[in-house]
């Protein structure tokens, strides 16, 4: 028997074997899309043997591993700092008092709506600072003032009444974030943050623009090489996987974070013991009815 869901009704025999029909027949229409450009990647000589030539070379391994060693290094940097700033500007643009709150908007709003490439031209251009601290200061400014807005969003999400128990509580404000808002915050919080994480992990690749020797730059040496009949595709089918493969595991261990987060001693429930037998008033024993 088919049970009915609150959005819809269970697929009967008829409907799971179109579904099937159409999985197959986007399945097939995938490959088909693949095979198409593999072959007119092969027409035009794409996996010929000159332009996968400069992979075996020693010293284009470590270019390559270099220039991923500095993204990794320019994303730590940049992540660390911008969840530094994104807090500081939610905590700010969350207080009571008007002169915080009100820089703090400007702020938040004037570096989320500025584009980053201009950010960091502007610190690297401007302020003639070194290619790595000009990226890392582009990439902070940016996605510092996205994550405040997501801190701030995800605090205001919680049930109000959590705010207001816990001050009639007596806790003052900053008990009242820290001990019930933020930790309730964080879990909703947790893919908007990592969403915006892989954005920055993706614009390190801009520091090639200012001459940072990042992994996309040292790409971009190997497939402008004309030893090697420029390989710019084996190139970008080789960096691609690269970039993918951290994105993915980025968000892999933002899903091992919540499950963690979720299995930790302060989220689990509490067992309470069942109640035995004793006096329920301080003075003795159970009250009863006084005789007439």
């Amino acid at each position: 028997m088919s049970q009915a869901t609150a959005l819809y009704d269970i697929p009967g025999p008829r409907t799971r074997q179109r579904h099937r029909a159409y999985g197959v027949l986007a399945v097939a229409v995938i490959f088909g899309l693949l095979g198409w450009l593999v072959a007119l990647l092969s027409t035009t000589g794409q996996f010929g043997h000159t332009k996968w030539l400069p992979f075996a070379y020693q010293g284009i391994q470590e270019l390559l591993l270099r220039g991923l060693g500095n993204t990794l290094k320019a994303f730590a940097l940049a992540a660390v700092l911008s969840l530094a700033l994104g807090g500081a500007l939610a905590a700010g643009r969350l207080s009571d008092h008007r002169a915080v709150r009100l820089p703090a908007t400007v702020v938040v709003e004037f570096f989320r709506a500025m584009p980053v490439l201009v950010m960091i031209f502007f610190v690297f251009v401007a302020l003639k600072v070194q290619p790595l601290p000009a990226l890392v200061a582009g990439l902070t400014l940016y996605n510092g003032s996205v994550l405040a807005e997501v801190f701030r969003s995800g605090v205001n999400a919680v049930e109000r009444g959590q705010k207001e128990a816990a001050f009639a509580l007596g806790m003052r404000k900053t008990q009242v974030m820290s001990y019930v808002l933020v930790p309730q915050a964080v879990r909703a919080m947790l893919p908007a943050i990592i969403s915006q994480l892989v954005v920055a992990l993706k614009d390190t690749s801009l520091g090639y623009l200012i001459t940072y020797e990042e992994f996309l730059h040292a790409g971009k040496l190997i497939a402008s090489n004309l030893d090697y009949d420029l390989p710019f595709i084996p190139v970008v089918m080789v960096i691609s996987p690269i970039y993918i493969g951290m994105c993915v595991l980025l968000s892999w261990f933002a899903g091992w974070v919540s499950r963690r987060e979720q299995r930790s001693p302060k989220t689990e429930a509490v067992d309470v013991a069942a109640a035995g037998p004793g006096t329920l008033l301080p003075g003795g024993g159970p009250p009863t009815a006084r005789r007439p």
